[in-house]
Parts: C-alpha cells; structure tokens; sequence
C-alpha cells in the first residue's frame, strides 16, 4: 500500500518539474478516493483542467522532452 506522503512527494516533484517549464497546473493533486480506497491501489494523481495555453505549453515541453 502506498502512503499519502508518497502521493504528496509525487505531485509535489510533478508540480516542480512543470514549474520549470513555466507550467502551471492549479488543479494538480492527490485523487482523494484513491487514497482512501481499502484495497491496495496506488493513488490517482489529479491533473486537472488546464486552459489550451497550458495544454499548448504542456505539449511543447513534452515534445522538447522527447527529442
């Protein structure tokens, strides 16, 4: 089973390495109900709704990324 602390250390590194591509995902979090869930799953990271200028961003970097 995974720990919250776990969960909030990833999105906590996702949200630093978006950061350093001028990304910001307001949204981005820990998917509660998968935290809570009796069986042992690993959380869901929330990344939430984003306007197309950081859908266009978040592209562009993983294109960059890739290359």
């Amino acid at each position: 089973m995974h720990s919250p602390t776990e969960a909030d250390a990833c999105v906590a590194e996702l949200r630093a390495a978006l950061a350093a591509h001028g990304i910001t995902l307001p949204s981005l979090g820990v998917d509660l109900p998968t935290l809570a869930a009796r069986c042992p799953v690993r959380p869901l990271i929330a990344l939430g709704n984003c306007n197309l200028l950081t859908a266009r961003a978040l592209t562009a970097a993983l294109r960059e990324g890739a290359a």
